[in-house]
């Protein structure tokens, strides 16, 4: 189902207010940003992605228009003493309150209510919880890591939530942290933009991240994978220690694993329909995340991603409880890796022209090549 008569109507700029993941391209990054851009390239490179929308950052300048608030945030950014950090805490916490206590308009409201409904009878739930992300401009680029500088809310349910999840993310453009590192980067704060995205949110069983370069030592022979149970914020975050998987890349063999003692992790509260942290169960806690097979299929999908983006990437999945085997790995979103992909510095393992190459390399290297 496919909500163009709404999430195509234009602004004032004849752009959208409002688009779906699946109308955006790795070209649109200054419409929708880093993360939905990327999202809409994995759906039509035929990557299995969760659905969902995008408030445009047409629609965030129309927002900021109609608080009336944009000349005040400059001049409180414009006096900023970046070394004061008490003074840019109290000037973020100021912009923040500003931004979240300001409804959207009444147009753009309806826009966003329409889409969300529509998601909602897509993945055919009732009020369809969601994960609300932001989605800035400057951020997922091969030459900047912006990621985790806005911030993204989990298991969002109904219109009136998803509403001020999008004013919490928008405001997260200014927290302490984002306006201090963009000043350092010399980013322009008034070239700079945020779109939200509204993702259909995955159960997930297991989560984590998967790097298709060694993220330890630049290895492009290898793609690595980190789990835990539950949603994959406790492996963002740091919050635990996951399991640990080091996949040949062009065998698909499992090379290396490391089941860590996995203590907490984040999933849904029934009760309250919220996000939360729980520990594991203690005989769950060194339990392997992630079965084989599965660990196979994301290494493949991570192949045919990084084969699409002609680069290394950083990439968040989930494994929907939900779903049955063979359809229930999603990717949630994919970046260019910007450490290693940044330096000269030649990887550990000598980049091979052939697969045969590759296989003999990790002979030598001592690694289990079947």
């Amino acid at each position: 189902m496919h909500a163009v008569d709404v999430a195509a109507r234009p602004g004032t700029s004849g752009l959208p207010l409002v688009t779906w993941f699946e109308d955006c391209r790795k070209d649109s990054v200054a419409l929708v940003g880093g993360k939905c851009s990327s999202l809409g390239e994995l759906i039509n490179a035929g990557v299995r992605v969760p659905p969902g929308f995008a408030l445009t950052t047409e629609g965030f300048r129309r927002f900021m228009a109609d608080a009336g608030i944009v000349r005040e945030v400059r001049a409180l950014l414009a006096g900023i003493d970046m070394k004061d950090l008490d003074a840019l805490e109290a000037a973020s916490e100021r912009i923040r309150a500003t931004i979240e206590a300001h409804d959207f308009s009444e147009q753009m409201e309806d826009e966003i209510a329409e889409c969300y409904r529509k998601l909602s009878l897509r993945c055919g739930l009732p009020a369809a919880p969601v994960a609300v992300r932001s989605s800035a401009t400057a951020e997922d680029l091969a030459d900047a890591s912006f990621a985790g500088q806005q911030d993204t809310y989990l298991w969002v349910r109904g219109i009136d939530e998803v509403l001020h999840h999008m004013r919490r993310c928008i405001s997260s453009l200014y927290t302490g942290r984002a306006i201090d590192y963009r000043a350092k980067h010399h980013f322009d704060d008034e070239q700079l933009a945020i779109s939200v995205g509204v993702q259909k949110m995955a159960n997930a069983y297991t989560a984590g991240v998967m790097f298709t370069i060694h993220p330890a030592n630049g290895d492009r022979s290898v793609i690595v994978i980190d789990s835990n149970f539950g949603f994959g914020e406790s492996v963002v975050s740091g919050e635990v220690t996951p399991d640990h998987f080091v996949v040949n890349k062009i065998t698909l063999d499992i090379i290396d694993r490391t089941i860590s003692q996995k203590l907490v992790c984040v999933t849904v509260d029934r009760k309250t329909q919220t996000s939360c942290t729980t520990d594991v169960p203690l005989e769950r806690q060194r339990v392997q995340s992630l079965i084989d097979d599965e660990i196979t299929e994301l290494a493949w999908m991570g192949k045919q991603i990084e084969k699409h983006y002609g680069r290394p990437m950083d990439i968040e999945w989930a494994v929907d409880k939900d779903l049955p085997a063979g359809g229930n790995i999603f990717i949630l979103q994919a970046r260019p890796e910007t450490v290693w992909s940044a330096r000269a510095k030649a990887p550990v393992v000598k980049t091979a022209g052939s697969a045969m190459d590759y296989i003999l390399s990790g002979i030598l290297a001592g690694k289990k090549v079947s």
